[in-house]
């Protein structure tokens, strides 16, 4: 399963947003790797209390993003989807700056996380 966690100031999360960067970040799955990856997106938005936030050694007001996607390994060697992991990142940030604006490109941190097989499971069972 496809999934995003994302860390960003807990005062960004005003009850308007989460739906958008939801939907942003579905979107920007589903333009990479096709619309039937869609109903298999997860995302999973975790918000930091701005004292527990730092950059440079200081605490920081910045909503400064950090996103780790997660699916399995293959799926990023596809032929059908050349450069997955690149287009993933640059989709990414795009959809964050749809919902942030531009500004959030400068402290956003994307990350994309490989899953070997047999290091994952579904209901129970090693996928």
């Amino acid at each position: 399963m496809p999934h995003y966690s994302l860390h960003i100031r807990e005062e960004a999360l005003d009850g308007t947003i989460e739906p958008r960067l939801i939907g942003a970040l579905t979107d920007a799955v589903a333009a990479v790797f096709g619309e039937g990856i869609r109903p298999l997106v997860g995302v999973e938005l975790i918000g930091v209390p701005q004292n527990r936030r730092g950059s440079g050694g200081v605490v920081t007001d910045q909503d400064a993003p950090e996103v780790t996607f997660s699916m399995r390994e293959a799926a990023f060697h596809l032929e059908a989807v050349p450069d997955a992991p690149a287009r993933l990142i640059a989709a990414t940030y795009d959809a964050l700056a749809g919902v942030l604006g531009e500004e959030s490109r400068r402290q956003t941190v994307v990350t994309v996380v490989g899953v070997p097989r047999g290091r994952s499971g579904v209901a129970g069972e090693v996928a």
